[in-house]
């Protein structure tokens, strides 16, 4: 990470943010018991999770402005999945709300970050 250790505040830069959001949602699903519903459940979750960043990375190496913005509201939907997929693995597995819920919270900022990079590119 980028930033000093200690330090509460999330890395700046956008694609390692998103790198470790997914890392964090694998060591997440890895840790569940292993069950159908789960199965489901963290197939979708790392694949959305996974999908933010991925997207991402994509805009970065945009063929153009509507590429770019076109990937970076795939990633922010991604984002949008994730917090669903997130709040369906709760439901699924009771007494881990607290730790889901930083999850829930990094996937809700990543989504509006990804929403003022939007708003702010489609206006340039």
């Amino acid at each position: 990470m980028t930033t000093p250790q200690g330090s509460n505040k999330r890395p700046f830069d956008l694609e390692l943010r998103t790198t470790e959001f997914a890392k964090r949602i694998v060591r997440l699903c890895k840790a569940l018991q292993r069950n159908p519903i789960n199965d489901r459940l963290t197939g979708q979750l790392v694949g959305s999770a996974g999908s933010v960043g991925a997207n991402y990375r994509e805009a970065n190496d945009a063929l153009g402005k509507k590429d770019f913005i076109h990937r970076l509201k795939i990633a922010r939907k991604e984002a949008k999945e994730a917090v669903h997929w997130l709040e369906l693995v709760v439901e699924a597995n009771q007494g881990i709300a607290v730790e889901v819920a930083v999850l829930h919270q990094e996937a809700t900022e990543l989504k509006n970050i990804l929403s003022a990079i939007i708003t702010k590119s489609a206006r340039v």
